[in-house]
């Protein structure tokens, strides 16, 4: 993979692992697929170079679509590793609870706005949560972690995308929830108009509705 020194472990999770590293000169970051042994071999490596070789094009389509994402440096898909630009900055996660109301509304209107671009280029994003963006010093907002997202026109894969970032809200941001996602859904009707967000709004309802029902039926 060429010039790479001592790596540190940013973050590990169930699909890949992330390494903060110097590659050339630049800081970047390292997502790596590592091999699962509860998975069959040729499924896994399968899996493993699909999401390697989709990710990165998920995200140039992203970045046309006009929503910032890190630049992609090295595809090394033997070895299910993506080279990227580290972005300076933030996770949402960590400061949307500490900003004033009128920051709040403005960051989240900024999301509901990159939500929207994405989706009006049918693009799924598939882990909207604020974990997975990132602010910068200058306001700017970066989405990562394409890993498990793909492409679609349905109004269905729209609302699950919002619906899990509105579960992602009310797990992690619980106190300004509500608030956050009457924002976001404020940025979402800049880009796709009233009528098509009202009509996302009532997908949403009706995906809640659903995953209600399962859980009864499994208490039950």
């Amino acid at each position: 993979m060429g010039e790479v020194n001592s790596k540190i472990l940013l973050k590990k999770g169930a699909e890949a692992s992330l390494f903060l590293d110097n590659w050339h000169g630049r800081r970047v970051v390292i997502k790596s697929r590592l091999p699962k042994k509860y998975r069959p071999e040729k499924l896994d490596s399968a899996i493993r170079t699909y999401r390697t070789v989709h990710e990165p094009q998920l995200m140039h389509e992203a970045k046309v679509a006009g929503v910032p994402t890190p630049a992609i440096f090295m595809v090394d898909v033997p070895n299910s590793t993506i080279i990227m630009e580290f972005i300076e900055g933030s996770q949402v996660k960590e400061v949307l609870d500490g900003f004033s109301q009128l920051e709040r509304h403005k960051l989240c209107v900024e999301i509901g706005v990159l939500v929207g671009k994405l989706h009006l280029h049918d693009l799924i994003h598939g882990d909207l949560t604020t974990s997975n963006m990132i602010l910068t010093s200058g306001g700017k907002v970066f989405l990562v972690d394409f890993g498990l997202g793909g492409k679609s026109s349905e109004l269905e894969a729209r609302g699950v995308d919002l619906h899990l970032l509105k579960r992602a809200l009310q797990s992690t941001h619980f106190k300004v929830a509500d608030e956050c996602f009457s924002s976001i859904l404020h940025g979402y009707c800049d880009v796709f108009g009233a009528v098509a967000t009202e009509e996302l709004s009532e997908k949403m309802k009706e995906i809640e509705r659903r995953g209600r029902y399962v859980a009864e039926r499994k208490d039950s």
